[in-house]
């Protein structure tokens, strides 16, 4: 009995020594293992895919920044010529008006009478001028024959001129009332769309009273401040790329005139950016942001601006060669944009085509390999590797 209770305990002694060193076993086989993990983990970094570009060949444009409101190149404010009442009014603001069309029809009761009356004025002043005309003729042949004096002839003379005088002064009296009588109706001075209307029928108006304004929205300009120190980088004919806010698509533009006078306050420029507007889709006040071609190269290397970063005065991209992270010195020329974005040239270092990392991820180990991932957050094995390269 005493010898099988002893050989129970022996064996209980030996399975627990044994499963101690197994577990001592394991815990340094894992502790071996984590460091070869990790070094293998140090050497690969993660990217999205839109974290990379190609180094490309464009056309690099050096800009100027401008911004202001749009308005129409050709406006026109329609007043009364004379005072009135006015009767109709035929438009309404956004319809479209040709020149020459009616807008406004005032009263001409008064203006009417003003030219019956001045063309009885006329009348009576022809009838007067056809009594002189016989009276000097008739006495021109008494002072031919000697029945009246010279003095006499003189005075039937004069009487006829002051005659033609008097009917000359009717017709222009005539006229003028004509005239008058015309401006009663009111017409397009250019062709448009009505953009405002402070008139309504029955409303007495006097002579230069605004009533409607008419734009024409085929040109468009927009009014944009250049401060003083960068007009002389500004000229008349370079081109313009506009964005106009709710349009998802750039215009084109160019520079069309310059204002001669700086902004009181401001000291900035007026410079007018010419904009065609074919369907009419520009309005009148649209808020706009432009860039001004200052100048322009063709067909260079270009790279984005982010993509740069500098060292000690040294300036390099990484690039992605067989699958490695490489380091490359690049030699940089002007800035501007490229079409897609803010780039710069690169003069040397790079080839064409060449594939890069985009943005400034800071310091990375370059020969790690690079992975590519379509899910998940690539950020947190670049940050690891980034930290891990400072160390």
């Amino acid at each position: 009995m005493l010898k099988r209770r002893a050989f129970w305990i022996i064996l209980v002694v030996c399975l627990a020594v044994a499963g101690v060193a197994g577990a001592i076993l394991k815990k340094q086989r894992q502790q071996n293992a984590a460091p070869q993990s990790a070094a293998s983990a140090g050497n690969v970094l993660e990217f999205l895919p839109t974290d990379v570009t190609q180094a490309k060949s464009h056309d690099l444009r050096q800009l100027l920044p401008l911004s202001g409101a749009l308005r129409a190149v050709n406006q026109a404010a329609v007043k009364a010529k004379v005072a009135g009442e006015v009767r109709e009014v035929l438009v309404r603001e956004g319809e479209p008006v040709k020149a020459g069309q009616v807008l406004i029809k005032m009263d001409v009761a008064d203006y009417q009478a003003r030219v019956d009356q001045a063309r009885g004025a006329l009348m009576a002043a022809r009838g007067q001028l056809d009594i002189a005309a016989k009276t000097r003729d008739n006495n021109k042949a008494l002072l031919g024959k000697g029945f009246i004096s010279k003095n006499a002839f003189d005075n039937a003379e004069s009487q006829y001129e002051i005659a033609r005088a008097n009917v000359e002064s009717a017709r222009g009296a005539l006229d003028v009332a004509q005239k008058a009588l015309t401006d009663t109706v009111i017409r397009a001075p250019i062709s448009g769309l009505v953009s405002s209307r402070t008139v309504q029928p029955g409303e007495k108006v006097s002579a230069d009273n605004r009533l409607l304004d008419v734009v024409d929205l085929s040109q468009m300009e927009l009014e944009a401040a250049v401060p003083a120190a960068d007009i002389m980088n500004v000229a008349p004919g370079q081109e313009v790329q506009v964005r106009i806010e709710g349009m998802p698509q750039r215009l084109v533009g160019k520079v069309a005139r310059i204002n001669p006078a700086t902004q009181a306050g401001s000291r900035s420029i007026m410079v007018y950016v010419k904009i065609d507007n074919p369907q009419n889709v520009l309005r009148v006040g649209m808020f706009g942001e432009a860039q001004l071609t200052v100048s322009k190269k063709e067909n260079v290397l270009t790279v984005p601006q982010a993509a740069v970063q500098n060292d000690a005065g040294s300036t390099y991209v990484y690039a992605i060669e067989n699958g490695k992270l490489a380091q490359k010195p690049v030699t940089l020329g002007a800035r501007g944009d490229d079409g897609e974005g803010a780039a710069v040239e690169v003069l040397n270092g790079l080839q064409d085509g060449a594939q890069i990392i985009k943005t400034n991820l800071g310091s990375l180990r370059s020969g790690a390999t690079v992975r590519f991932t379509q899910t998940g957050n690539p950020a947190a094995p670049v940050t690891a590797a980034v930290n891990d390269a400072a160390h």
